[in-house]
């Protein structure tokens, strides 16, 4: 926990909100934005095998979650993230750029995928629009045809 409180508020920015705690574990949680937290458990006296898997990169290990994407507000912020990270040694990519977005990958201490993003065109807080450049997808699960064509009114 001491390495992930390093890392998540040290080299990330995100602020140690809150921590609980007894006996058994500590749970720190991590602001990172928009009224959101991330938190960790570290369980005291259990040791647990890790491992990383990049993001975007099947792994039959990795079931249920992917990557956790972190939003920057503009491109200076995501290039001062990427040396932040270089400088404490972690692995991270060069700016990919996806159209919609410019991104970097790396992996925090415990082996998380991140990346960490900034909108070149931001889709957050607008209305649905499915014809919008913004849904790339030609083949989109049921699920999100049907919130994009059939959306649900209030």
């Amino acid at each position: 926990m001491d390495t992930t409180t390093r890392f998540w508020h040290g080299v990330l920015g995100a602020t140690l909100v809150a921590t609980i705690g007894n006996e058994q574990f500590r749970h720190d949680f991590f602001d990172v934005g928009h009224a959101a937290t991330v938190a960790f458990f570290g369980y005291r006296g259990h040791q647990v095998n890790r491992f990383a898997k990049p993001a975007g990169v099947p792994d039959a290990r990795a079931v249920q979650f992917d990557h956790v994407s972190l939003n920057l507000p503009d491109e200076a912020e995501l290039l001062a993230l990427r040396q932040r990270l270089l400088d404490d040694g972690c692995e991270v990519t060069e700016v990919i750029d996806h159209g919609l977005m410019r991104s970097i990958y790396f992996t925090d201490p415990n082996g998380i995928a991140l990346e960490a993003s900034w909108w070149a065109n931001d889709p957050t807080g607008q209305a649905l629009a499915p014809d919008a450049a913004r849904y790339s997808d030609p083949d989109p699960v049921l699920a999100a045809r049907e919130i994009m064509y059939y959306p649900q009114s209030g």
